[in-house]
């Protein structure tokens, strides 16, 4: 799962795919602004043919909690 949103981010977002690591903060360090984190998770309900309740984005800080999400959401 990791490798898939790694791949979304660096595709979609542009982010530098060095930066992407379970522990990298999407906004302070992958600079995603909440636009961006939007179209993340747009992107992901599509990909992954799943809802994100809006309240979730509130504990979406890191890549992992996104990962961890979405496999909890996927299985």
């Amino acid at each position: 799962m990791f490798e898939k949103v790694k791949k979304l981010l660096v595709e979609e977002l542009g982010v530098n795919p060095d930066d992407v690591t379970m522990d990298a903060e999407l906004s302070a360090d992958l600079n995603i602004n909440s636009l961006e984190l939007a179209d993340l998770v747009i992107t992901c309900e599509e990909e992954f043919n799943i809802v994100i309740d809006d309240e979730e984005l509130h504990n979406f800080v890191t890549v992992g909690d996104v990962v961890k999400y979405l496999e909890a959401s996927h299985n």
